[in-house]
Parts: structure tokens; C-alpha cells; sequence
């Protein structure tokens, strides 16, 4: 059936809605429902901008429009309801599909009820029933079920996505049917809540067009608001449908899609006037190109670029700006149109670099990159091929990303050499890359290989590559990673590789005996009913066979290990049935033997139980992220049909454990699936049984187990399916149950070869007959240990291994086995033993051939020895030449019939003006190497040149990590006048040309330079230039790159003088070959033959020997070891070193005893006095003689001698130094033939000084014998500033006395001495100026008495002082606040206060006056400062310093912000109270005064500095915590007195005082009148 036209026209809308990003899209848009009320029950969803936005911005252009399009915006409104069923259809097929539903079983509920609710009972269908209602009866809206992930790429922000997907389903749905179809709303009373339902319905859709189709028109808005109030006020009127003809119905729609296109216009036409809106950041649209073009070639580099403001572009060259007018003509920067150019004009090798263009705006920059890579051609450069920067070479000359026939060096340095490694260990093989030459921001292609197979990064093995090194790491080794690791560097077209073998052992067993794991367990088929796995056998069994293999299985996503066989396989492979169809699983495999289990294989990679066909299937379409289960689904079944025989049974395996049968699915059997069953039955019998009765096979293969080993059996398969069971498929033939792969047969002709010093190349004849071949097992074993070791733990394929890590010099056997799935065959035979040692091949290629001199009839050539001596010493080389006439080559001649042993040769009667080509073989006795290369063209000409020829054979020696050694040889062509001296440059190896330096500012004559100050691993390459009196000549061929390193296990050249004098330099090499030998030179010239020398070479060691070492020996003396990678050594003797070997020598010869400590004389306790001295190392038969004053002495009453001989100490004593023993003391010592003597000269002023020590220690001794003074009298200053006078007695008994005095006055100290500690003390507190004076203390009793004197006078009297007021100040205590009735008190305490101790305060950094105000002073052990009615110029930092005579100890107090309010807050009296109040007897007294404080303070009240105490007659009151009342009822001459008011808070307190005096009238009168009378008398 042909498609619809709509489909055929819209088929690239048809793709789009099948693929995920319309459902992404869609759920995107639902999830924005809530903010933007779109995509209710029925609606269309448009747009997520609110409409309210959309209406401002519209409205000029809705109200100009409005009676344009009302009609057709009322077309548009009436079409919502026909779209709204096929929108909801699409929308509840993709939410299906979604939830994992299958096309025959999506029975969705329609997930917009979210917005409108629907019961929960309702049916769950594709289309409600009142959307079914509104379609027409004879048109099924089409369902479009595509699942292929497809990337849109259409829109780019999200907003324009949402509006694309809806705008697209509104499309579709109006192309989709065939009628139009409107619907007017009638009433009827039946359908009322149909109606209801569709009012809703209706609103939404209004709502929604009049957001998004009608882009907010002000008609479109009245319009379906009169068609919301028609449709709320028709709700009892029944529907009604009109049908109308496809071509109204289409012209309608296109009027419908030509307004919205038209309003979408208009929309973005304001949309642009909103700047902000417009503004967005630069955005390349074509980025510049890298490109690769020839010297002198023009290029260009165009882009183009995006954005609001228009960006402005800079490019930039190596990150530097480009300034078009600081190279004039070299570049050109255009900006047309958008379109950015930069032209480089007629490139040159400097102008390969990388360039960038940088877009830049208000809203941001953005930058784009590009390379340009400049070629040059090696060949005869033709500049009529190049035209205005266009080339015109032919097509072969096309340039590659890396540039065509440019030839890259790849080196590699610091290799991985053949490795060993143990399972579950980490390993890392790597080297350094050097490539020249060397294109920035061009990087290598990596790729490294195991045994020619890509290595991918995985959870085992990474790859690194740093940018000059490229690393393989093992993070976990396996055995499945033993093999020839190879790591390939390519450049372009070019690429250079290195390999070396990595061997892998088996991890410790966990059972001693067990067997090793096996390894590479893999799937070989998958089925739905089982898995065949497959592993290779492990080399080492423990000891004994064995028996056979277990396989774990483990679900993907759990940790939980099954075994799958009860009992071990000895097959290597296994159908492991009863998994989970659909299923995920990982497998490994346990070897066993008679002594236990070994450890588990590696784990094989997932499998999943399912059919290839099911896999093929499910790969083509899109799945969930993977969880470790496949969801599997069967075809819908079709009834009816019985499925036919299988056919193509056969029986693919078959061992003993097993079988397994093979068919193919029946052509007859529907469409829905199909299950077997299996039938056996034994050969000679029709007895047919079913297999598999309770469990049917699903996929079309079949494991069987439990037949009877040797017995024969016919298989046949039977269909199945729901309409029945079918006829059985045809019988296999008959088969018997064993093993049908043999085990391979044991190799033969096993022939070992020498290959290195630690290697063996074995190689075997392969087993015959041999199926299904896994590979062989090598195994070695020294001569006569009788014990085996495996060469390799991964079986390898062919005849031929390289057995490395074996032990230089001992012999080896050798035997090898065969391996396949049956198992491992018998050994072989054991082969012939073998020595290890390097084998003997002929040399490789000499290489840089240059012509040295040519003359009219002859040439001298210069080559460099070859790289590789082959294992022995090149015996001499062979020269070869060719005439080449117009450029092409003639025949090879020879030019030497006897091989020169010298690198350079001189070959005669050649032609005058003929142009040769030149080759050379070297030779040892392994025969004739390969030819080097053809060198260039030279011609055979008469040089006339002045300057010398080139200098050749230049070689690098005794490389170190900072310095090595430069030779060479004199050039051939001396030029006109003899070579002077010679010119050394270097440059590191990776630099350019003009970056040579050289290392003499003048030449030297030597043909050897010792290079200093290289960079530790760095790359170099050296030249050397000859000089002459007409100038320096041509440069000498490039020697190196060498890399400044020094290797493991580099030794020197060491010197050593033996016992007789003899002085010698010895070297050993621990890297010798058998052919390897010492070459002794002196500064770089042979000193073979030697009279003056003698050298010995045993084994890995060599002796040059000095006959009579003199002035005529001094140089530079090297050691060179052949048939090594440049081993070598060298020792300087210089005048300096000459002395000393010749001083050591001397020693040697004629030795002396060495002394360690020369003769010293010591006084000892007992005024005795010692001579001693101490010599390295005394024998047994030291003779010592002491001679005094030139005369002998020896032991008796005066002198003791002894020797010890351990120690190598000689001593001797005597009792004491009387006046005759002044003199010299001499300690001669003789040892064999060494000799040896110390003097000590007594004389004069130093023997008397002696005596008298000797004598004072003798006093001191005696002194001692009594009751004495350890350590004599001192003082110190305790914690509490006292002053403790102490000393330390000895050999005190209980009867001692001591006594102290003071200026001769005895102390009396109140407690006894107790001596238990030795140490005596006399405490004085409080110590001042009075206890100044001179201090003794007597110790005696019947042995003796001793005294010790302290004077504490004068300055030390002082010193003491300055000690105790430094403890008084240490001792202050930090200052504090005090308020009281006048202020506010500074203070601090100190244990004591003396005089000596100078106490300054000062105020905000300046010392304080002191003023009636303002007071200090010293109450006790309080040091005070009182300030009395403090003000706010009080606040600030107040500091006290206590001054002990030397230095100054503070104390500060802040009384800035913290401290001064409280001052405010004390306690105080305001005021109310007289001082004095005068008062009749009998009166009533009543006094009123006002209390401030905060807290309010407490009141009390005193009488004559008493408390008072109060009654009726006399009472107090405090009110309000302000006033208080003092009332006396009727006063008396009792109540006069002295009054006080006392308030306290906890900031201070106060007290005012009062006096009240009492009076009576009468005599007062009386008083008054004897005082009038008196005053009267006196008068007359």
C-alpha cells in the first residue's frame, strides 16, 4: 500500500518524531507546565514564555491586524479539539514506550491527567473514549512508533526546541487527517459532564492558542473569549460535527500556517528592537584551518565569526599579537563581512608556529587555533612550480598533516628492557621519545602492542604519554599480560618501534603444592540456555598432575561466586547451563590437584545469556544505561500454526563430561516463538527419551551431560509451540561420548642457542598431528639440580622462544611441551646443555662515510666504527667504490684486498674528475657485516684549500651525568701549513643549527677534551674544527646525540698502594662479555708496550702497575672495555697526586707506627703524675722503650710502665716531680719493620707550672681525707625572694660540725645540719642592705676541718641585690581595680617591697605627676596608684614598672573602654548630709540624703566609727534605692556623736560622716551669763 501523500511530503517530520529528542523535548515541556499553563487535558503546548510578556510585546501589531485576522484566527481556534486526540495519542505512545512498554502490550492511562483528573477506574486505552467519539469513523489517526536515537542539531537553546517539537505535532495533526473538522456545542442533557468536560477542554485551548499560535493578538483573544462565554452558555446543547471536502479543509490550514508564519515574523522584528535581548557573546561559525605549505609558498587563514555587538578579531602568532606594520608586506589582515583573514605572505621555516584568532565583545572573548607548518624541500628547489602561493607540484607531492618528504628521527632513550614481574604486582614499561626535529603543538601517535596486538586501555594496563615519555602501566599483573610488548611511535608516515619481553611468574600459592591458576578464560559461545567457556592450562602443576578445573560464575552487579561443576573438568572448556536468560555473568576457573585448590583465575569479561540473533538485535536499538539485566520480549503470537523439524542437526562437541548438539530453527513455525526438546536414545535401539522435559531449550544449541562415557548415542530434535508439538528433525549419526581432541604429541629436536649473556634462543619441531594447538611451555634447568623452572606462563605459538633472566656462565637444559583444550602433552626430550653466554655475529654497518682528503688520482675516506662488534673484536674493514657518470651508479670494485684495521683508508688510482660513491664492511672472526650505507658523492679532485680538513673518528667516552670525554683524530689535509689546535662546539641535540656554542676560546692541541658543566639528562652532539695559520677549517661529522647520564652500576678507576710500596690503577667491569677486553691508554694514546708499565687482567678485573712512578707518569691514564656500550674509566695524575702516591709510597715502603694521641703528661689525684700516649694498633710483638734525658730508663720505685695493647694506650707513672726530673721524655716504639716515637720536652717555666699542680693536687687529696667542701659556698634567690646561701659537703659523719659567721661572727641557726643530701644552706628572708657582709662556714671533726668564704660586699653585694629585686618583680602580680570612697586604686602585690626596687608609673606612655589627686605608694606588699575623683581624661593605658637595677618589668592595666564605667556605677553619697548639725535637747531630728550606685548599694550607718544600733528613738529607713532617712524622735545629750553614712556596691564604696551636737537652753543661758560675768570682771 502506497504512503499517504502527507507522509511522503513530511517524511523528515516522520524521522524527527521517531527519534529521542522529540520525547526529550516534550518532557522538557511538561515540566515547565505549571510556570507557563501549557499542555493541559487536550491542548497544545507552544511556548514556555508567559503570555503576558508576549501581549506587551505584540500589541502595537495585534490592534494594527486585528480585522485582518479574526476570521482566520477563529479557523485556528475551532481546529485545537480535532488535533487534541492524535497530539494525546502520540504524547501516551512515547510515555509508553518510555516506561519500557512493548508496541502489542501499551495500555497507557493518559498521563496529562496530572493537570485533569480522571477516575482512577477508568480504562486505560490509547485514546479516551470522547476523543474516540470525535474522529471520523472511516480514518485511523496513524501512531508513528519509531525508536531510533537520532541527534536533532536543529535549534540550539532549549526555548526554540520546545516551540519546534509542539509547532511540529500541531503540523502533523492538521496534515493528518482527511477532513477538517469543527464542532459547534449543542445541548443535551445525557452528556452533560462530556460537555463539561469538553468546556475545560475548550477553555485551555484557548487560553493556549491565544499564548502561542496567535502570538498574544488582541482579536485572537476576543475571539476565543466570545467562543469560551458560547460554549459556558451552550453547555445543555448536543455536539454536532460538519464534514467538510480535503480541499476546503487544506486551504484552510494553509491560511492557518501562512498567519502564524506571518506573526512569528513580527514577533522577531521586535524581538531585535530589544537590544539587551540581542546582546550575546562571539561565537566562531567556521573556525581557521591548520595547514602545511612549502618554503616560499603563501598562505591564508580565514574564520568567521558570530555576535552582538560585532566582535573584533586579533590574531595572534606563538601568543604574540601579529603587527602587520612591523613587517611590512609579510602580513595582511582583512575583515570583510563577517569574514576574517590573515595572509602570510612567502613563508619561511620561522613562520611554522601556531596562530590564534581572538573574537572579542562586551559579552565576552572566544579563541580558535590553527598551526601552520612550513616544509622544506631537500631536493633542487624549483621556484617556477610556486605561483602566487599556489602550488603546482604533481599530485605525488601532496603534503601530509606532518609535511611530505620530510624525514623524522625517532630515538628512543632510557628503554624498557626485557622485565620480570609476579602476578598481583604493579608494573610500568616506558621510554624517552626524541624526535627531530621537533614541530610544537605536533604530537606522536602512541600505539603499543602485545605480541603484534593492540593494547587498549582497560582496568589492567594504562597508557600515559607526558610529551616525551610514554608509559604502559600494569596496575594489576596477570599472567594473560606476559608477551613481546612493542611500543610503535608514528609521525606522519614515519614511524620507528621498540620491543622487549615481559615475563609474568605465578603468585605464591596458598597451599604449598597447589596448582597455578589458569589463564585467558573467555566465552566461546552464548547461548539462552548455557555459556561455553574456554581457559589455558597454567604451566606449573604444584608438583603433581592435575585432576582438573573448577568454574565459578558470578552475576554482574553482585560479589556472590557459585561453582558450576561438582566435579573437576580436565577439558578446557565447559557449558555452564542453568543461568537467567537475559542475565549477565562473569566466569574464572580453579586448577586442582591431589594437594588442594589453586588460586582463581583472572575474571573472564561479561557475557550475556541471550542469542547472537537477540544480541544483533538489541545492539541496533536503544537501551537504558546498563544495569547488568537485558529486558527480553517475545514476538506476539500468532495461533494456529505447529512448528516443523529442525534441521542441520549435528553434534558440534563432544567429550567425555559432554555433548553438544547444533540445528537450525524450522522454516515453519509463525510468528511466535518457538521451544525444543531433545530426544536420545542408544545407537542400536528406536528407544527414544526426552532430555529436557521439565526445563524446554529456547535457543537452538544444547548441552548434554550424564551420558555414559564410551557409550554411543543419536540424537534428535523436536518444536513446540502453542498450537502443538512437531515432528522430530532427522537423527544425528552415531556418536560415542569420550574425548574427540586428542592431546597434542610431545615436540621434538629440542636445539638451544646462544643469544645474550642471560638469554637462550631455543627452538623445537612442532608437535605432529596437533588440533586446536593453544601453544607450547618452555621449561629450563640447570645442569645437575635437577629442579625445573617454567620459561614462560602464557603459552606461545611457533617453534622458536628466548628464554631470558638465566644465570651468565652456568649451563642449561632445556625440554618443551605442547598444550590444546584435551591438556598438556608429555615433555619432550631434554636438549644438549648449553653454556649462557653472548653469542658471536658478525658486525654491523659502519656509517658516516666522509671524504677526509682527495688528491687528482686518490681519496682518503673516514667512516665511524660500527654500533655493535657482534660479540667480538673487529679484526678490520673492507673498502668498496663505484664510478657514477650523468648520476648513475656503475659496478662495485673493491679497493682493498687485505682488510685495513684503522677507520680510515686511502684509496689510489682513481680517475681525475670522476665523481665515486663509496661503501664499507667491517669483519670479525664471525665472518664479513653488512655494507653500510652508500655515502654521498665525491669528486676526485686536487683540494687546494688552505685551511685543514676536517678532523674524523670523533667519539663520546666515559659518559657521566655532568661532564664526558670528546676524541678524535687529526684531519687527513693539513691544509698549507701543519694543524695548530683544534675547535670544540656542542649543541643539545634537539636544538638548531645556529645554536652551536663553543667549549675553548683557544684551540688546543690535545685530540681529546673533557667536557664539564652538561645538563643531567640532557641530549648532545659535539663537532670538531681544525685550525691552521690560513683559519679554521671544515667541521668534523656530528658525533652523538649522547645523553649526559651516568648508569647504574658505573665504577671508576681506583688507585691503591699496596704494602710494599707498589702503586697501581685498578678497574672492574661487572658488564663484560666473553669477548670483552681492557684497553689502558695514557691521555687517550695506547700504552701498550709500555716499559714504564705493567698491565694484569684476570676475569672482570684489571692492574696497570707503576714501575717507578716519576714526573715523566703524569697524565690523564683510561680504561676502555670492548664489546661493551661504551664502558670506560679514567684517573688523573697531576703533579699534586703525583706528591701524594710518592709520600704514600714511601710510608709503604718504610712504615712507621701510627700514632693516635702523641706523649702528654697528666697530674692525677693524688698529685701523682702520668706520661701516656696511644698509638693506632699495637701487635703482640710491640716493643716500647723509654728513654729520659737521652738515657734508657726502667721500671722500679720511681717509675711504672704498662702497654696495652687493645687499647694501644703506654703509660708511665711516678709518685711525684722533684727538681731533677725537669727534662725531655721520649716514648720509642717498634712494631716488625714499622717504627714509630713521640717526645715531650719539661723545661723551664712549664715543668715548674707542672709541680706546682702536682703539688696542689696532693694538698687537695689530703684535704680531701677529712670532712670537705664538694662544691664551696654560693647563693641564689628563691621563688619567694629569699636569699639561700648553699655548698656541698663530703665524707661527713655524724660527729661533723658546721658553723657559720658573718664578719667574723658566729650565726646561730636555729635548726641542726641534716647531711643526707650533702648539701648545707642558710636561709635569710626579707634580705636587704643590712645583710651585706662577708659569709663563712667551718666543717670539722677529729680528721680535720675545712672552710669555705662568701663575700657579699661591694659588687657583689650589688649583683645580689639586682637578683632579689628582679625576683620581687617577677614576683608582682598583675594590676588591679579598686574603687574607693575617693576613687579609684590602682595596685599589684609582691612578696616584699625593698627600697633598692624602683617602682615608675606612667599614663598613656608619659610618666605621671604625682599630685593631691593623683598618689602612688607602697602600703605593705602593695604597690598602689590612687586617683581620687577620676574624670574621662583618666581613661587610657596605665603602666607600672618595677626597675631591679638592670632592667625594667611592666605590668599594664586598660582603662580605655572596660574599666571606667564601673566608676560611674559605685557606690556614693550625692549629697543631703551636713558636716555638722546643731540641735536643741528634746527636738526631733530628721536628716534626708540621696545614694547613687549601680547595683544599688547597701546602707549602713556608724556612731563614733560604730555600727548603730537602731530603735524607736533613733531610726534609719531606705527607699526606692535612693534615699535613705536618718530620724532621731527626741534628742538627747546621748545622741551627740560622730555620725557616718556607708554605701558599697561591688564597684566600691564610700562613707560621709556627720556630727550632731546636742544643746539645752538653760545652760546654755547659764554658760551665757558666766561668760557675760567673766567678761565683765576682766574689764574692770
Amino acid at each position: 500500500m502506497s504512503l499517504p501523500f502527507y507522509q511522503k511530503l513530511h517524511q523528515h517530520y516522520d524521522s524527527s518524531y521517531r527519534n529521542k529528542d522529540l520525547r526529550t523535548t516534550m518532557s522538557h515541556y511538561q515540566q515547565e507546565k505549571k510556570s507557563s499553563a501549557i499542555y493541559t487535558h487536550g491542548s497544545t503546548a507552544y511556548s514556555s514564555r508567559s503570555s503576558a510578556a508576549h501581549r506587551q510585546e505584540s500589541e502595537a501589531f495585534s490592534q494594527a491586524s486585528a480585522a485582518s485576522y479574526q476570521q482566520q484566527a477563529s479557523r485556528a481556534t475551532a481546529s485545537t479539539h480535532a488535533s487534541a486526540a492524535s497530539r494525546k495519542t502520540a504524547s501516551a505512545y512515547d510515555y509508553g514506550y518510555s516506561h519500557g512498554l512493548t508496541d502489542s502490550s501499551l495500555m497507557l492511562e493518559d498521563y496529562s491527567s496530572k493537570l485533569s483528573p480522571q477516575p482512577k477506574r477508568a480504562k486505560k486505552s490509547l485514546l479516551s473514549g470522547e476523543e474516540k467519539e470525535n474522529l471520523p469513523s472511516d480514518y485511523m489517526v496513524p501512531i508513528f512508533s519509531g525508536r531510533q536515537v537520532h541527534v536533532s542539531g536543529i535549534t540550539d537553546t532549549e526555548e526554540e526546541r520546545i516551540k519546534e517539537a509542539a509547532a511540529y505535532i500541531a503540523q502533523r495533526n492538521l496534515l493528518a487527517s482527511e477532513e477538517g473538522i469543527t464542532a459547534s456545542k449543542q445541548s443535551t442533557a445525557s452528556k452533560k459532564s462530556a460537555v463539561s468536560k469538553q468546556s475545560a477542554v475548550s477553555k485551555h485551548s484557548t487560553a493556549s492558542k491565544e499564548s502561542a499560535v496567535s502570538k498574544h493578538s488582541a482579536v485572537s483573544k476576543e475571539s476565543a473569549v466570545s467562543k469560551h462565554s458560547a460554549s459556558t452558555s451552550s453547555l445543555h446543547q448536543e455536539e454536532a460535527f460538519e464534514k467538510k471536502s480535503r480541499k476546503v479543509a487544506i486551504r484552510e490550514k494553509a491560511e492557518r500556517l501562512s498567519l502564524t508564519k506571518t506573526l512569528e515574523e513580527t514577533e522577531a522584528f521586535h524581538r531585535k528592537l530589544n537590544e539587551d535581548h540581542l546582546l550575546h557573546a562571539p561565537e566562531f561559525v567556521i573556525k581557521p584551518r591548520s595547514h602545511t605549505v612549502w618554503e616560499k609558498e603563501n598562505v591564508k587563514l580565514h574564520c568567521s565569526v558570530s555576535g552582538w555587538p560585532e566582535p573584533r578579531v586579533t590574531w595572534y602568532k606563538n601568543q604574540v599579537p601579529i603587527n602587520v606594520h612591523a613587517n611590512p608586506g609579510k602580513y595582511i589582515i582583512e575583515s570583510r563581512y563577517g569574514m576574517h583573514t590573515l595572509e602570510i605572505n612567502a613563508c619561511n621555516f620561522e613562520d611554522t608556529a601556531q596562530y590564534r584568532a581572538s573574537a572579542m565583545n562586551v559579552k565576552g572573548e572566544l579563541s580558535a587555533y590553527a598551526s601552520v607548518v612550513v616544509k622544506r624541500y631537500k631536493g633542487e628547489f624549483d621556484e617556477t612550480r610556486f605561483h602566487a602561493g599556489v602550488s603546482t607540484l604533481p599530485l605525488s607531492f601532496a603534503v601530509t598533516p606532518y609535511g611530505y618528504a620530510s624525514k623524522f628521527e625517532i630515538h628512543f632513550d632510557d628503554k624498557f628492557d626485557v622485565s620480570f614481574g609476579r602476578e598481583g604486582e604493579t608494573m610500568s614499561l616506558g621510554c624517552r621519545v626524541v624526535i627531530t626535529p621537533e614541530i610544537k603543538h605536533f604530537q606522536p601517535e602512541i600505539q603499543w602492542y602485545r605480541n603484534g596486538a593492540p593494547v587498549s586501555p582497560s582496568k589492567w594496563v594504562q597508557t600515559h604519554w607526558s610529551g616525551d615519555r610514554a608509559t604502559l602501566t600494569f596496575s594489576h599483573l596477570n599472567k594473560e599480560d606476559e608477551g613481546l610488548y612493542t611500543i610503535r611511535v608514528r609521525m606522519g608516515e614515519y614511524y620507528e618501534q621498540y620491543s622487549a619481553y615481559v615475563f609474568v611468574r605465578d603468585a605464591d600459592a596458598e597451599i604449598e603444592g597447589a596448582p597455578a591458576a589458569p589463564l585467558d578464560v573467555m566465552c566461546l559461545d552464548a547461548n539462552k540456555d548455557y555459556i561455553i567457556i574456554s581457559w589455558k592450562q597454567p604451566a606449573v602443576d604444584g608438583g603433581s598432575p592435575i585432576l582438573g578445573y573448577f568454574i565459578d560464575k558470578c552475576e554482574v552487579g553482585t560479589d556472590s561466586w557459585s561453582q558450576c561443576n561438582d566435579t573437576p573438568v580436565k577439558f578446557a572448556r565447559f557449558p555452564v547451563t542453568g543461568l537467567i536468560e537475559g542475565r549477565s555473568y562473569i566466569f574464572r576457573v580453579r586448577a586442582v590437584n591431589k594437594t588442594g585448590i589453586g588460586l582463581p583465575s583472572r575474571v573472564s569479561e561479561p557475557v550475556a545469556a541471550l542469542d547472537p540473533a537477540e544480541k544483533a538485535r538489541l545492539k541496533s536499538r536503544p537501551s537504558a544505561p546498563w544495569t547488568g539485566q537485558i529486558i527480553v520480549t517475545e514476538e506476539e503470537p500468532s495461533e494456529g500454526i505447529v512448528p516443523g523439524p529442525p534441521t542441520d542437526l549435528s553434534v558440534t562437541e563432544a567429550t567425555r563430561s559432554y555433548v553438544v548438539l547444533s540445528w537450525k530453527p524450522p522454516g515453519q513455525r509463525g510468528h511466535e516463538g518457538i521451544l525444543y526438546f531433545v530426544e536420545k536414545c542408544d545407537a542400536e535401539t528406536e528407544n527414544w527419551q526426552r532430555v529436557n522435559t521439565e526445563l524446554p531449550v529456547k535457543s537452538p544449541r544444547f548441552a548434554l551431560f550424564d551420558l555414559a562415557e564410551g557409550k554411543s548415542y543419536r540424537f534428535r530434535v523436536r518444536c513446540s509451540n502453542s498450537a502443538g508439538v512437531g515432528e522430530p528433525s532427522e537423527a544425528t549419526e552415531v556418536t560415542v561420548v569420550g574425548d574427540k581432541l586428542d592431546i597434542p604429541k610431545a615436540p621434538g629436536k629440542i636445539i638451544p642457542s646462544r643469544n645474550t649473556d642471560t638469554s637462550v634462543v631455543v627452538s623445537w619441531e612442532e608437535s605432529k598431528d596437533a588440533k586446536e594447538l593453544v601453544g607450547y611451555y618452555i621449561e629450563s634447568s640447570v645442569v645437575g639440580s635437577g629442579k625445573w623452572e617454567p620459561c614462560n606462563n602464557n603459552p606461545v605459538k611457533g617453534p622458536r622462544f628466548t628464554c631470558h633472566g638465566l644465570a651468565t656462565g652456568q649451563s642449561y637444559i632445556f625440554r618443551v611441551r605442547a598444550v590444546n583444550a584435551a591438556g598438556l602433552s608429555e615433555y619432550s626430550q631434554d636438549s644438549e646443555a648449553i653454556e649462557v653466554k653472548a653469542a658471536i655475529a658478525a658486525p654491523s654497518p659502519p656509517y658516516d662515510i666522509t671524504c677526509l682528503e682527495s688528491c687528482r688520482d686518490s681519496m682518503v675516506l673516514g667512516w665511524k666504527q660500527p654500533d655493535k662488534s657482534g660479540g667480538a673484536e673487529i679484526t678490520g674493514y673492507y673498502v668498496n667504490y663505484r664510478e657514477v657518470i650523468d648520476g648513475v651508479p656503475g659496478r662495485w670494485r673493491e679497493a682493498n684486498i687485505k682488510a685495513v684495521s684503522d677507520e680510515a683508508y686511502k684509496i689510489s688510482n682513481l680517475k681525475e674528475n670522476m665523481v665515486y660513491q663509496f661503501q664499507v664492511a667491517a669483519m670479525n672472526i664471525a665472518g664479513l657485516g653488512v655494507p653500510s650505507a652508500v655515502s654521498a658523492c665525491f669528486k676526485c679532485e686536487e683540494w687546494t684549500i688552505a685551511v685543514p680538513g676536517p678532523p674524523h673518528s670523533v667519539k663520546c667516552s666515559e659518559v657521566r651525568k655532568t661532564s664526558l670525554v670528546l676524541q678524535w683524530r687529526p684531519p687527513i689535509h693539513s691544509g698549507r701549513t701543519p694543524v695548530t689546535g683544534y675547535f670544540v662546539d656542542l649543541k643539545e641535540a634537539s636544538a638548531k643549527d645556529d645554536q652551536w656554542r663553543g667549549l675553548n676560546e683557544a684551540a688546543i692541541k690535545n685530540t681529546y677534551l673533557r667536557v664539564q658543566g652538561l645538563k643531567e639528562g640532557a641530549s648532545y652532539v659535539f663537532r670538531v674544527r681544525a685550525i691552521n695559520q690560513a683559519g679554521v677549517g671544515k667541521p668534523s661529522d656530528l658525533a652523538g646525540p649522547v645523553v649526559a647520564e651516568t648508569r647504574p652500576g658505573t665504577k671508576e678507576v681506583v688507585v691503591n698502594v699496596d704494602d710494599d710500596g707498589v702503586i697501581s690503577l685498578n678497574f672492574e667491569c661487572d658488564q663484560m662479555t666473553p669477548n670483552s677486553q681492557f684497553n689502558w691508554s695514557k691521555d687517550y694514546v695506547s700504552t701498550e708496550g709500555s716499559p714504564r708499565l705493567d698491565v694484569e687482567s684476570k676475569g672482570n678485573k684489571t692492574k696497570m702497575t707503576f714501575k717507578d712512578l716519576g714526573t715523566e707518569d703524569i697524565g690523564i691514564y683510561s680504561c676502555d672495555v670492548t664489546d661493551t656500550d661504551g664502558i670506560a674509566s679514567s684517573y688523573l695524575i697531576d703533579e699534586d697526586e703525583l706528591k701524594r702516591l710518592l709520600a704514600l709510597s714511601q710510608e709503604h715502603k718504610f712504615p712507621i707506627v701510627p700514632v693516635k694521641s702523641e706523649l702528654a703528661v697528666e697530674i692525677l689525684e693524688k698529685g701523682q703524675v702520668r706520661f701516656w700516649m696511644q698509638a693506632e694498633k699495637l701487635s703482640a710483638n710491640t716493643k716500647v722503650t723509654y728513654i729520659f734525658n737521652d738515657k734508657e730508663i726502667f721500671e722500679g720505685p720511681k717509675y711504672k710502665m704498662h702497654v696495652d695493647r687493645n687499647t694501644g694506650i703506654i703509660e708511665m707513672f711516678m709518685e711525684k716531680l722533684q727538681d731533677e726530673d725537669e727534662g725531655t721524655y721520649t716514648f720509642q716504639l717498634q712494631d716488625g719493620k714499622a717504627v714509630g716515637h713521640s717526645t715531650l720536652v719539661l723545661i723551664g717555666d712549664v715543668y715548674k707550672k707542672l709541680q706546682k699542680e702536682a703539688e696542689f693536687q696532693r694538698q687537695e687529696w689530703i684535704r680531701k681525707q677529712g670532712p670537705h667542701f664538694a662544691e664551696y659556698l654560693s647563693w641564689e634567690v628563691t621563688g619567694e625572694c629569699n636569699v639561700l646561701l648553699k655548698c656541698k659537703v663530703a665524707n661527713i659523719k655524724k660527729e661533723t660540725h658546721i658553723v657559720w659567721y658573718k664578719d667574723e661572727r658566729e650565726i646561730s641557726v636555729d635548726e641542726k645540719h641534716d647531711f643526707k643530701d650533702g648539701i648545707c644552706t642558710l636561709l635569710i628572708t626579707e634580705f636587704s642592705k643590712k645583710d651585706a657582709g662577708i659569709y663563712e662556714v667551718i666543717l670539722k671533726d677529729d680528721r680535720g676541718k675545712d672552710k669555705s668564704r662568701l663575700k657579699l660586699v661591694d659588687e657583689a653585694f650589688k649583683e645580689l641585690m639586682t637578683e632579689v629585686c628582679k625576683t620581687i618583680a617577677l614576683s608582682a602580680t598583675d594590676l588591679k581595680i579598686q574603687s574607693t570612697a575617693e576613687g579609684i586604686r590602682l595596685y599589684s602585690f609582691v612578696t616584699y617591697y625593698l627600697d633598692d626596687l624602683k617602682v615608675n608609673w606612667s599614663h598613656n606612655g608619659t610618666a605621671i605627676k604625682y599630685t593631691d589627686r593623683v598618689k602612688s605608694g607602697v602600703t605593705g606588699e602593695q604597690i598602689w596608684l590612687q586617683i581620687n575623683e577620676p574624670t574621662p581624661n583618666d581613661k587610657g593605658k596605665y603602666v607600672m614598672e618595677l626597675f631591679d637595677g638592670k632592667t625594667g618589668h611592666q605590668k599594664t592595666v586598660d582603662l580605655s573602654g572596660q574599666e571606667m564605667p564601673m566608676l560611674a556605677d559605685r557606690a556614693r553619697v550625692l549629697g543631703g548630709l551636713p558636716d555638722v548639725v546643731t540641735i536643741q535637747e528634746g527636738k526631733a531630728l530628721n536628716l534626708t540624703c540621696i545614694v547613687w550606685g549601680d547595683p544599688t548599694p547597701e546602707v549602713s550607718w556608724l556612731k563614733n566609727e560604730k555600727p548603730l544600733v537602731t530603735d524607736d528613738h533613733c531610726s534609719v529607713k531606705f527607699e526606692a534605692g535612693k534615699t535613705a532617712y536618718f530620724t532621731i524622735s527626741g534628742v538627747s545629750t546621748a545622741d551627740s556623736g560622730k555620725y557616718g553614712l556607708v554605701v558599697k556596691n561591688k564597684y566600691g564604696s564610700e562613707i560621709s560622716n556627720f556630727t550632731i551636737s546636742v544643746f539645752i537652753p538653760e545652760e546654755e543661758a547659764r554658760k551665757a551669763t558666766e561668760q557675760h560675768q567673766k567678761g565683765n570682771k576682766k574689764s574692770k
